[in-house]
């Protein structure tokens, strides 16, 4: 048996984001609700709200009913329902996947600054079914909820569905269907008025049943039987009902059997018996009329029963499985078997894993660990062998272990570890107990690179120097400064004379290596003509180069010490400053970033690249959010809780845990490059390579966002330079940022 699959619309997402804009410039709708639809709905008969505060899991309160026809829905997001951080929220309802009503577009933001106060309605007209919700901010994954909507209309339907069905093909005089017929069903439900909730069908007496979407075409030779059902909306089930024919064989030539074989598969002992089962796999092919049926029996003296899936032995001892085919001329194979031995496995493990951790790090002299500790789990099982390895930080969920947990949080820590082996015993919980303390506020080294290669390099001139560390904690490559854009050789030159000079009167190289290392300076060709294709810094720290960059969205970046940092007192939604000055094609972006978040908190930022202009770009009218949904963020995050994507992460398409994320105490300045060759993505942290990502097409975002477009609406050729701004409890602090061409 077979089905025919029909063509389906996909959602004209993008067709109706561009009617929107067009509809927006011409002032035919309204932004006061972000993302309403297109067609007014009737006036509301009934108000379901939806409340949000500081969580990010779940809102504040939702509805879980309601009754079909027109609805005001309506979303408060403020201060009265318990937002005291101003973090915006969405209220979006699904349009995407198919198990959830598509009819009603809701996608509201709010926020405690917005004009409106945080509390927005829109009205739409609700049918009966299921709608799913959720919040679309980044990290917010766990707000979402399903909605129930049952039919309206002043009463119950209480009435089950019409069914029929109808048989076509071909057929012979006796009125046989000749090589297939084809099964229609059509349902109706116009008492109650509901609708039709499901049609479901099942081959044979006993086939199960499955949801009818297409014709259902049986083309197995013999007396047949489609069984077929449906419910409404309501509930209501009709009776089960049948057709009943009979396929004949079209006439052939076809007088040769089928070709069949058997293959036995299974864990093998050393004697080549099966432990505990077999599992016997029968295939058979005839290039005539094709096969009609397939059968098996167990044992020499086993009943015959139909072949529908492979046969699985357990019995211990010597088993044979005999089989056979028939194709649809009624030519059948010659009976054919496998034998094979079946033995007891041995022993059930009963016996948990052992498991220890252990924990390193430099301590001070009252046995803490300074700035952060890093533990290691081992686990090992005689039997079956260790399968997973789990651990909860100070009475957390547990969490899977895959590589040292980095804890760098000040204060007691208590790390829960267990083990469980592949046989499903679990280890009891083991615990240790550590301290991290303070690093004792020593600032990072002041260096504009971060270059830690064995020996002095300049340009691509290796000198044979050892790059040592120099009393500032700068390495001498990041003194000497290569990566820059140097106007002329003779200004790097004097730069480089003035760095040596300082490092022989500090004894940190001798006059030879002093030589060595200026007439590497000399045939590098750093600053000639042609040769000024280092680093360009289009933000220095100056009020002049701040100035070059423009903030859009919610929030605001402050100039303050040479640094750009996000301001805690200016809230709203999510916002960004970006660098207008030109697009970029490939390039590697170099910039220091550091987390300045209050309290034991981290800080959530990141990096936009390649996105469009963002001032009347006709899909999203919220500036920020066109460097969200039509660039890429490097995502900033090294919390050990929160939004699953960590530091080096393409949020939404390409994920890395803390682990890898290596990240450093808070308070530390970090370089962070970003590399893009045409749609390859490299991000380097402190000169370590810790992601790469490839923007091909067809990825969607994850987890879920209605309307996002995936990479297909992100593979720009080249795009604009941003610095996000989460929140204001999200304070990051970025400096020295820079950015080479690449070809």
């Amino acid at each position: 048996m077979r089905t025919r699959s029909a063509k389906h619309l996909r959602p004209l997402r993008l067709w109706a984001s561009l009617v929107g804009a067009f509809l927006l410039v011409l002032g035919l709708t309204s932004t006061a609700a972000y993302g309403r639809g297109l067609l007014a709905a009737p006036a509301a008969g009934q108000t379901l709200n939806w409340t949000a505060g500081d969580s990010i899991e779940h809102y504040a309160s939702a509805p879980t009913t309601a009754v079909a026809g027109a609805t005001t829905i309506v979303f408060e997001n403020s201060a009265a329902t318990g937002n005291t951080t101003g973090l915006p929220h969405t209220l979006t309802f699904d349009t995407s996947d198919p198990k959830y009503n598509h009819d009603a577009q809701v996608n509201i933001l709010a926020n405690p600054a917005d004009a409106a106060g945080g509390r927005h309605s829109v009205e739409v007209t609700l049918t009966p079914g299921t709608y799913h919700y959720f919040c679309s901010m980044p990290g917010h994954i766990m707000m979402s909820g399903t909605l129930t909507v049952t039919a309206g209309g002043g009463g119950a339907d209480t009435t089950a569905p019409t069914i029929s069905a109808k048989v076509e093909g071909q057929k012979n005089a006796d009125g046989a269907y000749v090589g297939s017929a084809t099964v229609s069903v059509t349902a109706a439900d116009e008492e109650g008025g509901s609708g039709i909730g499901s049609i479901e069908y099942a081959v044979g007496a006993d086939g199960a049943w499955q949801p009818y979407t297409d014709p259902v075409v049986v083309d197995q030779v013999g007396a047949a039987s489609v069984r077929y059902r449906a419910t409404d909306k309501a509930g209501n089930a009709a009776a089960e009902k049948s057709v009943d024919f009979t396929v004949v064989a079209p006439s052939s030539d076809d007088t040769t059997a089928p070709e069949t074989s058997a293959t036995v598969s299974g864990e093998k002992d050393a004697d080549g018996n099966y432990v505990g089962t077999a599992t016997v796999t029968v295939t058979a092919s005839d290039t005539g009329s094709g096969v009609n049926t397939i059968e098996y029996a167990l044992g020499a003296d086993g009943a015959w029963q139909a072949y529908t899936q492979p046969v699985a032995v357990d019995t211990v001892g010597a088993a044979v499985v005999r089989y056979r085919a028939t194709d649809k001329a009624g030519n059948a194979a010659a009976e054919k078997s496998v034998d094979f031995t079946v033995v007891t496995p041995p022993a059930k493990d009963t016996t948990a894993p052992t498991v220890a951790a252990a924990i390193t790090g430099s301590k001070n002299s009252y046995g803490a660990f300074i700035s952060s500790a890093t533990v290691t789990l081992t686990a090992e099982d005689a039997e079956s062998g260790v399968a997973s390895r789990e651990y909860a930080l100070d009475g957390g969920p547990y969490l899977a272990y895959t590589a040292p947990v980095i804890v760098d949080r000040v204060g007691a820590h208590t790390l829960a570890y267990r083990a469980s082996d592949k046989a499903g015993n679990t280890s009891a919980a083991a615990s240790a107990a550590f301290t991290v303390a303070e690093s004792g506020g020593v600032p990072p080294p002041p260096c504009a690179e971060h270059d830690e290669r064995l020996t002095v390099i300049v340009g691509t001139v290796d000198t044979g120097v050892p790059n040592r560390l120099t009393p500032n904690r700068c390495t001498i490559n990041e003194l000497i400064e290569d990566e820059r854009e140097w106007t002329s050789q003779a200004l790097f030159l004097k730069h480089v004379d003035g760095v040596l000079a300082t490092l022989v009167g500090q004894n940190v190289i001798d006059q030879r290596e002093q030589k060595k290392i200026a007439k590497a300076a000399k045939q590098s060709k750093i600053g000639l003509p042609g040769q000024t294709t280092g680093y360009k810094t289009i933000f220095d720290g100056t009020q002049a180069s701040f100035d070059r960059w423009e903030h859009v969205g919610g929030g605001q970046m402050d100039l303050a010490d040479g640094m750009m940092t996000v301001d805690p007192k200016v809230g709203g939604d999510l916002g960004m400053m970006w660098y207008p000055a030109r697009q970029y094609e490939n390039f590697s972006l170099k910039l220091q970033f550091r987390d300045d978040a209050p309290g034991t908190a981290n800080a959530n930022g990141g990096v936009f690249i390649r996105f469009p202009n963002p001032h009347d770009f006709p899909l999203e009218s919220r500036p920020a959010w066109v460097a969200v949904n039509y660039g890429h963020e490097i995502q900033i995050f090294d919390s050990p809780s929160g939004d699953m994507y960590k530091t080096g992460s393409v949020y939404g398409f390409d994920r890395v845990g803390l682990a890898g994320a290596h990240p450093t105490t808070k308070g530390t300045w970090n370089d962070y490059e970003i590399r893009v060759k045409d749609q390859h993505f490299a991000m380097f942290r402190n000169g370590v390579l810790i992601n790469e990502f490839d923007n091909n097409a067809g990825q969607v975002f994850d987890p879920p966002r209605s309307g996002d477009p995936g990479t297909d609406g992100r593979r720009n050729a080249s795009g604009y330079i941003g610095l996000q701004n989460h929140s204001t409890n999200d304070l990051v602090s970025y400096r020295n940022v820079r950015i080479k061409e690449l070809k």
